[in-house]
């Protein structure tokens, strides 16, 4: 400890030596990383191993009814340092370390006497800031002044602003992006040289707004999501002001980044005991059926439950149709009941049904019914003994709606209820606070395989590298009816996907949900090669590393739960032999089951073989291909 603070300290000699002597300075634990603010509250930058990340860019907030802020001077200066291990549940890791040097910056006014607060934390695995005022008054905010230039106009991996999140990541330059368009976070680039690789999102949204950016110049600038029909500010207060964070996660390789859990180190941690939560695997109807989805029918929900309990999972996901009235698509009927089962359906004999077979049930519902008469609604879900709800179609993020998730994940969790979101915004880090907030959607999954062709192999190895860095994706892998993008053709029942069998059981590994759909219907795994891993693979870790690979092109992931690891590979239009080094086992020898592409899209290769950790494993990936490795201790060394 002593060391790293005197690395530390050297470091910010050196950097205020290179900055203007009015730059205040927060450096990250090991010395590496620096968040750079000037005195006057105007702009700041992000340095990493000497290099500039962030150049010089705007700070600032533009209130709705009140004159900009003039000339801010620095008044205060509280600097505090944190080290703590977090206990995590359902997730990619046992434990998260929330490590970081911090500031609150207290300015004011030069002329009028308010004052702005900037909170800073500078992290080794990257930097934050939020702004507060504070105060009883309310605030009405129009903007903030907030961009980020990236050093050196880079190549990055970014995508179209869309109501649901549900686009491709493209690599373009920020200079190439339109000025008209807005984009969604994260931003995925490299420094110029190649050493740091980052990504600028956003965390802890609570009580604020959702935000996207526009290219102003070189800069990418935040532009807040107002409310719907609401005209004026993007975001009212009843009393003071506490932005979301702006955060830049960093790391030496595109795919460490992965391993980074700065978003939910920004968010608050859990009050409370969450470890009744149980990830796990879910059957689904939807998927394998019509668009409007499945006709409410007894016989139907039986069919699944029995699937999932043969299978050993411990869920079944009801979707669209189960509910009084019409439902369906998109837009909230009001004659539609969710308190009530559609003719026919006897909601409480299907969960004795169900129970009895060790299978918990959860409700698809539309967030507009859910947000009427939340109680009365989760009330009635959990006297009819229902486990959770997947909530779709919200489709924004601004102020009402991120107050909806807020209220959405504290009701269900004083319930015991899991929570599913759809049509949801990119992870911000709610479910560190809420860890019954198991999955959520925001991502082109493989759903739009039954609609489109745009779940490419190339799009499936861009998500690790860029939507996933965020949160869990509720992606909804297991589609059995594997073909190649020559062969592929959309169909709205019975769907196809554009990828192998091995990269189908590979999804298992690489994407992250503790929430896990299993997809397609019953009768596609019954037989099937590679369904005995499926049924076997975890869905949340204790350990998660990444190997190698690149954005869009291919990845090697390891995951641990327990003592067994497990590993997910995945190419995109490109063959290719992956040959990952075993060197993170522990010494001993191990026992290597694989699963690795056969000679047609649904053929799957099982062998066995013993490893240590001195070996390399070559695995063979077709296009669009993957591999799924699970290794067991047979001895200790």
């Amino acid at each position: 400890m002593e060391k790293t603070h005197r690395i530390a300290t050297a470091v910010l000699a050196l950097a205020a030596a290179g900055a203007q002597a009015a730059d205040l300075v927060i450096v990250s634990p090991d010395g590496q990383t620096l968040l750079r603010i000037a005195d006057d509250a105007s702009s700041f930058s992000v340095v990493r191993k000497g290099e500039t990340v962030i150049a010089p860019s705007p700070l600032g907030l533009e209130l709705d009814d009140q004159p900009a802020f003039g000339l801010l001077k620095l008044e205060s200066r509280q600097d505090t340092r944190e080290d703590h291990v977090i206990p995590l549940v359902a997730t990619k890791a046992a434990t998260a370390r929330d490590h970081y040097v911090a500031t609150t910056l207290g300015f004011r006014e030069a002329s009028g006497g308010r004052r702005v607060f900037i909170d800073a934390r500078a992290y080794d695995e990257g930097v934050a800031f939020r702004y507060r005022i504070e105060g009883t008054d309310g605030v009405k905010l129009r903007s903030e002044r907030t961009a980020f230039v990236p050093a050196g106009d880079p190549s990055c991996l970014i995508s179209p602003l869309d109501g649901a999140h549900e686009v491709q990541f493209e690599r373009q330059r920020v200079s190439q992006l339109k000025a008209d368009a807005a984009y969604d976070v994260p931003v995925v680039c490299a420094t110029p040289s190649g050493r740091t690789h980052y990504a600028i999102t956003q965390a802890h949204l609570q009580a604020y707004t959702g935000a996207s950016f526009r290219r102003e110049g070189d800069a990418l600038r935040v532009q807040l999501s107002g409310v719907p029909g609401r005209q004026g500010p993007a975001y009212v207060s009843t009393g003071g002001l506490t932005t979301a964070w702006r955060a830049v996660m960093v790391a030496d390789q595109a795919g460490k980044l992965i391993e980074n859990q700065l978003v939910g180190n920004l968010n608050p941690a859990p009050a409370g005991d969450f470890s009744w939560v149980k990830p796990g695997k879910a059957a689904w109807d939807w998927w394998s059926g019509p668009l409007v989805g499945m006709k409410p029918d007894m016989a139907a929900y039986k069919r699944f439950i029995d699937f999932a309990a043969e299978s050993g999972f411990p869920y079944y996901l009801i979707d669209a149709n189960w509910a009084s009235g019409p439902s369906g698509c998109c837009n909230a009927d009001p004659k539609t009941d969710i308190t009530r089962p559609a003719d026919g359906i006897d909601m409480p004999e299907l969960v004795r049904y169900a129970q009895a077979k060790d299978v918990s049930l959860l409700l698809w519902v539309h967030w507009v019914h859910l947000d009427a008469r939340m109680d009365e609604v989760l009330d009635t879900y959990v006297r009819w003994g229902i486990k959770g709800i997947k909530v779709d179609f919200m489709n924004r993020d601004d102020q009402q709606v991120v107050d909806f998730y807020h209220r959405a994940a504290a009701a269900t969790a004083r319930r015991h209820l899991l929570l599913d979101l759809h049509g949801a915004y990119v992870p911000a880090g709610l479910q560190r606070t809420y860890p019954n907030f198991i999955t959520q959607e925001g991502v082109l999954g493989a759903e739009w395989s039954k609609m489109d062709r745009r779940v490419t192999p190339r799009h499936n190895l861009m998500l690790p590298y860029t939507r996933m860095l965020t949160g869990p994706m509720d992606y909804t892998p297991g589609g059995f009816r594997n073909a190649t993008p020559a062969t592929f053709e959309v169909r709205a029942e019975m769907p196809l996907v554009q990828n192998t069998r091995g990269q189908t059981l590979a999804m298992y590994v690489v994407y992250d949900s503790p929430l896990q759909m299993v997809s397609d219907d019953p009768s596609a795994y019954r037989g099937e090669a590679g369904f005995d891993f499926i049924k076997r693979v975890p869905t949340a870790w204790d350990e998660t590393r990444f190997i190698q690979g690149e954005p869009g092109e291919d990845i090697v992931l390891a995951r641990r739960q327990g003592k067994t690891w497990y590993l997910g590979a995945m190419t995109s239009d490109q063959a290719r032999a992956e040959k990952v080094s075993l060197t993170f086992l522990p010494p001993g020898h191990w026992k290597a089951t694989i699963w690795q592409d056969g000679e047609g899209a649904r053929q799957v290769q099982r062998t066995q073989r013993t490893v240590t950790s001195k070996d390399v494993l070559s695995l063979s990936l077709a296009a669009a291909g993957g591999a799924a490795v699970v290794l067991e201790p047979i001895t200790a060394p």
